[in-house]
């Protein structure tokens, strides 16, 4: 019965560490192709918005959009993110804000504020998109690029991807649900 007990836990031990593994790849794989303002689209993906600012997250992420913005000016910006109950403004109409108050003109943003998902972020940007557009930049966070990746995938968009920097405080926390959100998207396929 000992031999038995510690074949299972050596079987569990292991396959905890195949799943790190896995997907930790996952995540390094789903940085790549950088973005190199080939794609006339960008969709920035929401986060957290604070009674008084936004979530450090979604402050780098909107850092990463305005530079890629500046950086490549022909591209058009779709924010996307809705509105939680405990949020003061949609996601979406903080990163409008963040970015028309940094120089990106308005003409340049496509706002869509339903979304409460990272699925739904893409299916409701598609929406807005030119139906001749297939391929879009994804502009999110380092952890969170690879699942997004995926979805987009799955609902038939190429991508290439501008990573923001994760928040240190928080980045294992983070990198431990997107882990699980990982695998979920895997079987799932949302």
């Amino acid at each position: 019965m000992k031999k038995i007990m510690g074949l299972c836990l050596f079987g569990v031990i292991l396959g905890g560490l195949f799943c790190w593994w896995l997907t930790e790849k996952w995540m390094a794989d789903g940085l790549e192709p950088k973005a190199d303002g080939t794609n006339d689209y960008a969709i920035v993906l929401g986060a957290k918005v604070k009674q008084d600012r936004p979530s450090l997250s979604l402050l780098y992420r909107m850092e990463a959009a305005l530079a890629y913005a500046e950086a490549y000016p022909h591209v058009t910006l779709i924010v996307s993110g809705g509105q939680g109950a405990d949020e003061p403004m949609s996601e979406a109409e903080a990163m409008r804000q963040f970015l028309t108050d940094n120089g990106i003109a308005e003409e340049r943003l496509i706002i869509e504020d339903r979304s409460t998902s990272t699925y739904e972020n893409l299916l409701f940007s598609k929406e807005l998109l030119p139906s001749t557009v297939d391929s879009v930049t994804i502009i999110t966070s380092d952890f969170h690029l690879a699942r997004a990746r995926k979805l987009a995938a799955r609902l038939e968009i190429q991508t290439d991807g501008v990573a923001a920097k994760t928040p240190q405080v928080v980045e294992e926390k983070l990198k431990m649900r997107e882990r699980l959100a990982l695998v979920k998207t895997y079987i799932v396929g949302k």
